[in-house]
């Protein structure tokens, strides 16, 4: 049985410096522990007639693998009881008892991730204490929510709801009086109410198009509010498990440190954005003059304008969107260079978006990573089918137009997203803050050839060797089209 005293064993600071996967290691005992304690509590409630909580509680903990991260998206606000509400059944009560313990414990063991120097890993567990206790006033805050009305919120959503508007999943932020007639039908457009179908005509110039806020995003598009909220919401989605899987690049060790001493999160930066056209006809039209080869992208982000480009239809896949929407928060996240990439070092740009690609809703919860997801099956065959590999000395080497002009392009796209991989999740996640590090030095300009080894310690070719392990200990490699697609490098 895991016990309190075998964690705090686990802890103790000489261990953790020392050891650099022992808070990974707590936290998969204390995973383990807790995952027994709700089997105890289901059988419980199965003697007392109550098979739906029994499974409630034994459905509570996804599964986990030692090839994904499994993250969770909190709820944008969540409303604490009120004092009227019904008391809760006895095996609630247990439970609560359970999840604020466990809460407790996670946060615990995020304050030792980020004194081990893990600032990513240090968010998801902040992260995964929220989920537990969804009360929990320091994971709250440190995650940038504020208490507001009896719940949390963030403050773009304080700022709506403060100025009398409401969310409604279809329709996003409207004043809260216009709520019921936009279920009937009925819009309001420059002062006067008007039917849907006059808005959608005069909205289909995009100068006049919906313009949908939301915490981090704003979504201009000329297809439908309806669609732009639904893209918004997507986004936001991505954002809040890019920000756990990439906390040491997003926020940075400096800031999780300040808000574990209970500094308040800086300013939120400004919002990303993203237009969405109705058509692939209006994309093209609208971008060619930026991009000559615009006409062969499912969707591009541009950091001279800072904006993503996105268009409706059967075309247009998730994968696309988590791409380019990933290039977006890397370039806007923190102060880069101009010359990110144009030197040296572009593969893992281009490796990282796509490692994003994987990006899968598990209907609760999300995970990256695994021997499906995303490109790996065609990382895996062009490694052990067609012996294709560029060395990472040689790798490291190619910039932006050295890669573009590459006659094997679509085989090193591959090829990136599979060491993306390796170096997020091969030996228990080991090499995913040294990435979050070369990450930083490559947008930062300050990459070299010799980065990637330095921060992870290990020569080229001994990584080399390690990723040839770890793609032949996964699913036996499938075949794969020729004409693999691979996306436009962002200029």
């Amino acid at each position: 049985r895991f016990t309190a005293g075998a964690l705090l064993i686990l802890l103790l600071p000489d261990v953790a410096r020392a050891c650099a996967d022992v808070v990974a290691s707590a936290h998969e005992a204390l995973l383990a522990a807790y995952a027994e304690q709700l089997d105890e509590l289901a059988a419980w409630c199965r003697q007392q007639q109550l098979p739906a909580a029994a499974d409630q509680l034994q459905a509570w903990l996804p599964p986990r693998e030692a090839d994904k991260l499994t993250l969770f998206v909190l709820p944008s606000a969540v409303a604490l009881p009120a004092a009227n509400d019904a008391e809760p059944a006895e095996w609630q009560v247990r439970w609560r008892k359970l999840r604020d313990a466990q809460a407790a414990t996670l946060f615990e063991l995020a304050q030792r991730a980020v004194d081990n120097h893990q600032p990513s890993l240090a968010c998801q567990l902040v992260t995964e204490a929220v989920r537990e206790n969804p009360d929990h006033e320091a994971g709250r805050r440190l995650l940038g929510y504020v208490k507001f009305r009896d719940a949390w919120y963030t403050p773009f959503e304080i700022k709506q709801l403060g100025s009398g508007k409401r969310w409604h999943d279809k329709f996003g932020w409207l004043p809260a009086e216009h709520v019921e007639r936009y279920e009937q039908g009925e819009r309001h457009y420059l002062g006067r109410w008007i039917s849907a179908e006059q808005e959608a005509h005069l909205r289909a110039d995009l100068k006049r198009g919906w313009r949908i806020e939301s915490t981090h995003y704003v979504v201009t598009t000329n297809h439908s509010l309806e669609e732009g909220v639904r893209l918004s919401q997507q986004l936001e989605t991505l954002y809040a498990v890019w920000q756990q899987a990439f906390a040491g690049y997003g926020a940075g060790e400096t800031e999780l440190r300040r808000r574990f001493e209970g500094q308040p999160p800086r300013a939120a930066q400004k919002p990303h954005q993203v237009t969405y056209f109705r058509t692939r006809q209006e994309y093209n039209h609208h971008l060619r003059d930026v991009q000559p080869q615009i006409d062969i992208t499912l969707g591009i982000y541009l950091d001279r304008q800072r904006t993503a480009y996105f268009f409706a239809g059967e075309e247009q896949d998730a994968g696309t969107l988590y791409h380019e929407a990933t290039h977006q928060l890397f370039q806007e996240s923190r102060p880069v260079a101009a010359s990110a990439g144009r030197r040296d070092n572009f593969w893992i740009i281009e490796g990282i978006a796509c490692y994003m690609e994987g990006l899968t809703d598990c209907s609760g919860y999300f995970t990256l990573g695994g021997d499906n997801a995303g490109r790996m099956p065609a990382a895996r065959h062009r490694l052990l089918v067609d012996q294709f590999y560029v060395p990472l000395q040689e790798l490291v080497q190619l910039g932006m137009q050295d890669l573009q002009r590459d006659e094997r392009l679509p085989r090193i796209y591959s090829q990136s997203s599979g060491l993306a991989d390796f170096l997020m999740h091969a030996h228990g996640g080991r090499y995913r803050e040294p990435l979050v590090e070369y990450l930083v030095a490559v947008y930062a300009g300050k990459a070299n050839a010799g980065t990637l080894a330095e921060v992870s310690g290990v020569d080229y070719s001994t990584l080399d060797r390690q990723y040839a392990q770890f793609m032949s200990q996964e699913t036996p490699p499938v075949a794969v089209r020729d004409d693999e697609r691979a996306t436009t490098a962002s200029p």
